[in-house]
């Protein structure tokens, strides 16, 4: 006899993700939807009515400060003056500096030492204290240093109920938008590292749409959520292995994994090939700019997904823009040539 699956935890309301849309006014944007505009996406999926969720236009270039400043905002007093700890690539490292600014505190952020320079310069540009560590797993472990030693309040990158309450605000935004231009969201492609980013959305789209399809597509590289759906319970991974290096989580977390779980539809993974290709497509048809992760949606749009989403009015939500300018070149130059190849 099989152990049952965990229940699914309490995912955040649709009142709650309404107040803390209402509470971020100040601090991010309304991200845009973009019609994806006539070239290489359209004629792949000619039948499919295909939209951008820009996330890569908010402040710091990610969505990641949606659910950092609903977090610094909600500590007390005692806890927001001893500051925040943060572990990241790069992307939630910035926001966590962003909220620590936005809310009147200090930031330390974590980082490996494989982390794009560019995102380092931008954690240190917004006043963080970064500390450089030899890998993502050596990372976590030096914040539970500091969060002994100092104090600080750690800032989960993908885990628990904050952060799915700060970006299940994407999930509002999306259908709001979509109801607003009479073209109901038939379907959705979410990136994912650690999962918080697509627990918070399927779980507010499949509250407010129960019909829409949620896809999830994650990194060969970096599969930990795959690991994690087959044995039915959080998995690590040994290393990250991917340029999508944003999405590279060393592990699957029990709330996020079961708000994916029980939310998403469906599974797929892309190679770095797929993501360099989908960079040239969004930069070719759309000129965009953004990083391996935030092209991930598209990836999966171009191949895994591509007869799944024939048809569907879809949503791909473009999640963060933050690459060195000698990186996104490399990457596009080869999705350039992947492209030209077939």
């Amino acid at each position: 006899m099989t152990d049952a699956p965990d229940p699914t935890p309490f995912p955040p309301t649709i009142d709650a993700l309404r107040q803390a849309k209402r509470d971020l006014t100040a601090d991010v944007i309304v991200s845009p939807l973009l019609a994806v505009p006539p070239g290489h996406l359209r004629a792949r999926l000619p039948d499919s009515d295909l939209y951008l969720k820009l996330e890569a236009l908010q402040p710091t270039g990610s969505f990641k400060p949606r659910a950092a400043v609903l977090w610094a905002r909600s500590l007390p007093g005692d806890a927001r003056a001893r500051g925040l700890v943060a572990v990241s690539a790069g992307n939630h490292a910035m926001a966590v500096a962003y909220a620590a600014a936005r809310t009147d505190t200090t930031a330390k952020v974590v980082m490996p030492a494989s982390a794009d320079p560019m995102r380092v310069e931008g954690a240190r540009g917004l006043g963080a204290e970064v500390v450089l560590t030899e890998n993502v797993h050596a990372a976590f472990a030096e914040v539970e240093r500091i969060v002994q030693t100092e104090g600080r309040t750690f800032v989960h990158p993908f885990e628990g109920p904050q952060v799915a309450l700060g970006v299940g605000t994407i999930g509002l935004e999306l259908i709001e938008q979509h109801e607003a231009i009479g073209r109901p969201l038939q379907a959705v492609v979410i990136p994912v590292g650690g999962g918080g980013l697509c627990a918070g959305i399927a779980a507010a789209v499949k509250q407010l749409s129960p019909n829409t399809e949620v896809f999830a597509v994650e990194p060969e590289g970096a599969d930990s959520m795959h690991r994690s759906i087959a044995s039915g319970r959080p998995e690590s991974i040994d290393a990250v292995r991917t340029i999508a290096d944003s999405l590279g989580a060393p592990h699957a977390a029990p709330y996020s994994f079961a708000l994916c779980r029980d939310n998403v539809d469906a599974f797929v993974k892309v190679d770095d090939d797929d993501l360099q290709r989908a960079m040239a497509v969004l930069h070719s048809d759309a000129c965009l700019a953004v990083e391996p992760a935030g092209a991930a949606a598209t990836a999966a749009a171009w191949g895994p997904l591509r007869e799944r989403l024939a048809g569907k009015t879809t949503t791909l939500i473009v999640c963060g823009g933050n690459v060195s300018v000698d990186n996104f070149a490399r990457y596009v130059a080869r999705g350039q040539t992947l492209l030209s190849d077939g």
